[in-house]
């Protein structure tokens, strides 16, 4: 123990000896270590951010549709249970936040234009419970019940079609005979989205109406299960496959939306991949740093060696030089990224790139996401890699012959 104070007093003054030195390569391994947390956290919270916005696009963490539902989003392939049914089912399970709906493809007409549209038939109440898109109603009010006879659109949407909140509408579609089933409706509310996508196709209106209007009844294309991490859905996919038995398709939101499922195996992949891109720049210099040192005391490590020092003394003393260097500057570097990042946290408008980042699936605001694993991973990926780096030059210090190193000018 009494040794290991000695090699560690001794690296301590060592790394202070070119104190410009030891100072520009802290600098360095501070400004690498908030880099990598800092573009980690960015990319974190546009991905976290994408993923949400899908989510309460589907929404939900699962959902259940007929077999056919997603290759033919149409009347003809609705739940063969009924809502009330439904319903039933959830209520025994105790699962509170749920939601069921109509979804077909329609087309909406103002009186100047026509764009195509997914008509949801929606309860309200339900649709609250788990933070669906139709319930973020920003101007006008929000849908009152199933039987509300106005429909809410996205602001994007009525800037398309020239109109306005309380003007009216005529949405159509197909009926289950293939005949075509519209209705007039008057806008009552105004919604935004993250997205300019979902302003644009998405239309809300009371889940009875909509309904009757195509003549199914008590049926419903779809339900809606919110979860409680989005990351660890397989528990949740289980209980609700239980519920439902056979004949219906229960998908988990990975699936239904392939895209973004896979953004998250890719960023997990881009954070490590980042830090050791970065890393191996910084190891270039820390390195140069160690050698240098150890070129500058030969004599004085050949006459440590003479006096009995241990070769291995000599490595442990370099490491432990390392060490230090490294710590100090991954204290310095989380430190940076964490004053950095905090002040950032109600979101950075990217709205002069927003077309572009939309193309991504990615909003106009920019939330970054410190996450504790994150900076765990790049302290690691630091340390390790750091080590490693260290290990030729203290290797060569150790290797040194006494007479040769006390000779050598």
């Amino acid at each position: 123990m009494r040794l290991l104070g000695i090699i560690t007093l001794l690296a301590w003054r060592n790394l202070w000896r070119n104190y410009r030195r030891t100072i520009i390569m802290l600098a360095a391994i501070s400004i690498g270590v908030w880099a990598m947390i800092f573009m980690t956290a960015l990319m974190r919270g546009m991905v976290n951010d994408m993923v949400k916005d899908g989510i309460e696009a589907l929404p939900g963490y699962v959902q259940i549709h007929h077999p056919n539902f997603r290759d033919d989003p149409s009347v003809s392939n609705l739940l063969p249970q009924t809502d009330a049914e439904i319903s039933a089912q959830f209520s025994s399970a105790k699962i509170d936040a749920w939601a069921s709906r109509v979804r077909v493809p329609a087309v909406i007409s103002s009186e100047y234009e026509s764009r195509g549209i997914t008509l949801f038939g929606v309860d309200p109440l339900q649709e609250q419970a788990i933070d669906a898109i139709g319930s973020l109603v920003t101007e006008g009010r929000a849908l009152q019940g199933v039987s509300d006879t106005g429909v809410v659109i996205g602001h994007k949407l009525a800037e398309k079609l020239d109109t306005e909140l309380g003007k009216r509408i005529v949405v159509m579609s197909q009926d289950p005979d293939n005949e075509i089933a519209d209705r007039g409706y008057r806008i009552v509310g105004l919604f935004e989205a993250g997205l300019a996508a979902y302003e644009e196709t998405m239309v809300f209106a009371g889940k009875s109406t909509v309904q009757d209007m195509l003549g199914i009844g008590d049926r419903v294309s779809e339900v809606a299960v919110l979860g409680t991490d989005y990351r660890d859905v397989d528990p949740l996919l289980n209980e609700i496959k239980a519920i439902t038995g056979g004949g219906v398709e229960v998908l988990p939101w990975q699936d239904l939306n392939a895209y973004l499922g896979s953004m998250l195996g890719v960023m997990d992949g881009f954070v490590l991949v980042w830090m050791i891109v970065v890393f191996l720049a910084l190891s270039f210099g820390l390195v140069n740093t160690l050698v240098m040192a150890v070129f500058e005391r030969v004599r004085e490590i050949g006459l440590m060696l003479a006096l009995g020092m241990r070769p291995s003394h000599i490595l442990g003393q370099i490491i432990v030089e390392s060490i230090m260097l490294l710590i100090i500057g991954l204290v310095l570097g989380n430190t940076l990224a964490y004053v950095s990042v905090v002040p950032l946290k109600g979101g950075i408008d990217i709205s002069l790139v927003a077309e572009g980042m939309e193309m991504f699936g990615a909003a106009s605001t920019l939330y970054p996401a410190l996450e504790f694993r994150d900076a765990v991973t790049a302290n690691v990926v630091v340390l390790f890699l750091g080590l490693l780096a260290s290990l030729s030059p203290a290797w060569r210090a150790s290797r040194y012959e006494p007479i040769e190193a006390i000779t050598k000018v």
